[in-house]
């Protein structure tokens, strides 16, 4: 059976109106606009830092130093995402409209979060922790994607005849 051409054409809105002034009127939505490229300028320099290590076998301080910087940036983004989304949706994780990015965020965190417990645990060489951390950072690229594909969605559906500004 085919599916109707009314679903495809008019995909579920991420906002309802409600939702869309709640989100345009809190000051989270800024913190998350100004946390999201600082957060990535930080994995960018972090990356770098951890393939000069893996690839020279030089900078192992600066590159751990980073990955802990990363680390903390994503745990702060995480807790005011989840704000955010408590005054945008009424919920601070797994509103509809999010919940597959805030699913593969826990495993982004996961992946983080065992780089630290690795490093203060002393339970990987150094090599090992940096790949630890490019894992992590595939992982976080991945989300970080999921999270711009959203983003696109909404200003196309804000675009759209008929949305009401």
């Amino acid at each position: 059976m085919l599916p109707d051409s009314t679903v495809t054409a008019n995909p579920p809105r991420l906002y309802s109106p409600e939702e869309r002034a709640r989100r345009d009127g809190t000051r989270w939505t800024l913190v998350q606009g100004i946390l999201a490229p600082a957060q990535f300028a930080i994995f960018l320099i972090s990356l770098v830092l951890v393939l000069r290590y893996l690839g020279t076998g030089e900078g192992y301080g600066a590159a751990t130093v980073s990955v802990v910087i990363k680390t903390a940036a994503l745990y702060l983004i995480m807790v005011t995402g989840a704000i955010w989304e408590k005054v945008v949706f009424g919920q601070y994780l797994f509103a509809p409209a999010f919940f597959w990015e805030d699913v593969f965020s826990f495993a982004v965190i996961a992946l983080h979060t065992a780089y630290l417990v690795a490093l203060y645990g002393g339970m990987l060489t150094p090599a090992g922790l940096m790949w630890l951390a490019l894992a992590a950072y595939g992982a976080y690229v991945i989300n970080a994607g999921q999270f711009i594909l959203k983003l696109r969605a909404a200003r196309l559906q804000m675009a759209a005849p008929g949305v009401a500004q």
